[in-house]
């Protein structure tokens, strides 16, 4: 794969290597820099990319894992106090109620729920992007889905 047609995959995942960052990493820098270090080791390990139709499949799978060696390093890094008060108080009010749901999901399930409803991945490319079987992945889902059923009734009830 060429420079060029690498450019142009990394700018067709862009929006899902969003949408998976988020899903783990929440605030919006941390999100950045995954992004960004993904696209630079891919770029580097381009060569161990053995298909080229598998490659948002494997630059995901990168994503992921900079996306937890970065929470990993975070937690090292910053004082207990401190990520108190790093926390802005309106970070949350931008978003609706469904989102705020996803985002209290555990990770293991809020990432399966991203990628599953929010990219349209399937169970199988799933399965392959998170290394795990197939049958985890359909239990993360039906997992994740009475966590949001429940997380969305408990707002409801607060807001009436």
């Amino acid at each position: 794969m060429d420079k060029n047609k690498f450019i142009d995959k990394v700018l067709e995942a862009e929006v899902t290597l969003y949408h998976v960052s988020k899903s783990i990493l929440i605030h919006e820098q941390d999100c950045e820099d995954a992004v960004q270090n993904a696209i630079l080791k891919a770029y580097d390990k381009l060569h161990t990319l053995k298909e080229e139709k598998y490659f948002k499949t494997w630059l995901i799978r990168i994503l992921i894992n900079e996306c937890y060696s970065l929470k990993r390093k975070a937690v090292k890094n910053i004082p207990y106090e401190e990520a108190f008060e790093s926390v802005k108080a309106d970070d949350k009010k931008d978003y609706n109620e469904l989102y705020q749901a996803i985002v209290n999901l555990p990770p293991r399930i809020r990432v399966t729920i991203v990628l599953y409803y929010v990219e349209g991945y399937c169970i199988d490319e799933i399965k392959q992007i998170l290394k795990v079987p197939s049958g985890t992945v359909k239990s993360r889902l039906s997992r994740g889905r009475k966590l949001l059923k429940i997380e969305l009734k408990n707002m409801e009830e607060i807001y009436e």
